[in-house]
């Protein structure tokens, strides 16, 4: 019932019997676990770079740090009036080229302007002009700050990984609950 295995002691490393067997043994197999590994993998992580939209760097010639999102130049407007409309925006913007989409949010609470909005052109230039002439124009007795949305960070600018608050995880200085970590006298 139980199986017997003979062991050659003989055999020494580098004899051709030993080679041969190594040889012929099975290549140990790669495991990928999940989902999405598939046996055409390049990466190795079932991402292929096919399924992703890439941006064409010949569209439009743009300077400094502005980025280019998938549909367009996207100019972010603050400082927005809370009775704003969509009509307001076009009539200003639309000036400086067309414009391809217009997004504003609205409070659910109040159904006023958040105070902010997306206009998006299909040139660089459109949408540069569009930031030179608005920055700092007033609309409806407020004054606006235009950049673009999308801009590429520094090499000194590492909120990416820390996220965009400067206090750490202990709450503020070090304080929880309103007390002081340092003793105090009473």
């Amino acid at each position: 019932m139980s199986d017997r295995y003979e062991i050659d002691l003989n055999v020494k490393p580098g004899d051709d019997l030993q080679d041969e067997e190594m040889a012929e043994a099975p290549q140990a197999a790669v495991k990928r676990k999940g989902r999405g590994f598939q046996s055409g993998d390049q990466r190795g992580d079932g991402v292929h770079s096919s399924a992703f939209d890439k941006l064409n760097s010949s569209d439009d010639s743009a300077s400094g740090r502005a980025l280019k999102s998938i549909e367009g130049w996207i100019v972010l407007i603050t400082g927005v009036h809370e009775e704003a409309t969509e009509e307001d925006i076009l009539d200003r913007f639309g000036e400086y080229g067309e414009v391809k989409n217009v997004h504003l949010n609205l409070d659910r609470r109040t159904g006023y302007v958040k105070g902010y909005v997306l206009v998006e052109y299909e040139k660089f230039s459109e949408a540069e002009e569009a930031i030179a002439a608005m920055n700092g124009a007033k609309l409806l007795d407020q004054t606006l700050t235009c950049d673009f949305a999308f801009v590429k960070p520094t090499n000194n600018d590492d909120r990416g990984r820390r996220g965009l608050t400067t206090r750490g995880r202990g709450g503020y200085g070090g304080r929880r609950s309103g007390r002081s970590n340092s003793p105090t006298r009473r």
